[in-house]
């Protein structure tokens, strides 16, 4: 099945050609010119990617990327964010709300295209959709639920996205590299230090739990999910 994107774009005329642009590419698209639209669309059908231009009205999509935050159907859906200044990426950042890619514009088609390929290869469905448990951690993929000794834990996408791999891969040691082909993807090119910052939120967020301790560091060789504390 294609997957969906919704693109938000006020413009008619930009609308239209990105529209085209990603059908041609495969995908399937639902388009909308405001932020009361693409909710609304949301609300009806959870699309694969959200592609919104931040110039809409940047306090509205603030607005509309906390309510996708706060909603369990949506809390880890993708968003690329099209801008024109990539000032506004600090603005966005400054509210602490997650946004998997931006483009600045004006933009290519293959750009464009290239962008949102590389963002969907990063969020694919989870192989298993069946719950894990793991010691005192348990996770959802089916709901992106996570559980700590009995205690909630929110996790951004790509904490997600690691706690999952390493759960379901349960005392094996993965290197960075490993874990940055299979959670971040190997067409996507950041450093390996990139893992160790997000090992580490993970850990402070289970650190309440004393779950952390699940989350082993191999000196010279990488990770490892462990069912023990040791």
């Amino acid at each position: 099945m294609p997957a969906l994107i919704l693109v938000v774009e006020a413009e008619p005329t930009i609308q239209s050609l990105i529209e085209v642009t990603l059908r041609r590419s495969g995908y399937d698209v639902l388009v909308g010119a405001n932020v009361d639209i693409a909710w609304r669309l949301i609300d009806e059908v959870v699309p694969s990617l959200l592609l919104i231009d931040w110039m809409l009205n940047g306090s509205r999509v603030i607005e509309l990327l906390r309510k996708l935050r706060a909603d369990t159907r949506t809390a880890h859906l993708p968003v690329v964010m099209m801008t024109t200044d990539v000032a506004d990426r600090n603005a966005i950042e400054a509210h602490g709300l997650a946004v998997d890619a931006y483009i600045i514009k004006p933009f290519s088609l293959n750009q464009l295209v290239t962008g949102v390929g590389a963002v969907l290869r990063r969020h694919p469905p989870p192989a298993n959709e069946d719950p894990v448990a793991l010691g005192g951690l348990e996770i959802n993929p089916a709901t992106r639920r996570v559980s700590a000794n009995g205690a909630t834990v929110n996790l951004g996408p790509t904490e997600f996205r690691l706690l999952h791999y390493l759960m379901t891969h349960p005392e094996r040691v993965h290197s960075r590299s490993v874990l940055l082909d299979e959670v971040w993807g190997d067409n996507v090119f950041v450093e390996e230090r990139t893992v160790d910052v997000h090992i580490r939120r993970i850990r402070e967020k289970l650190e309440p739990s004393g779950c952390d301790r699940q989350l082993q560091t191999v000196r010279g060789a990488g990770y490892r999910c462990s069912a023990t504390n040791e």
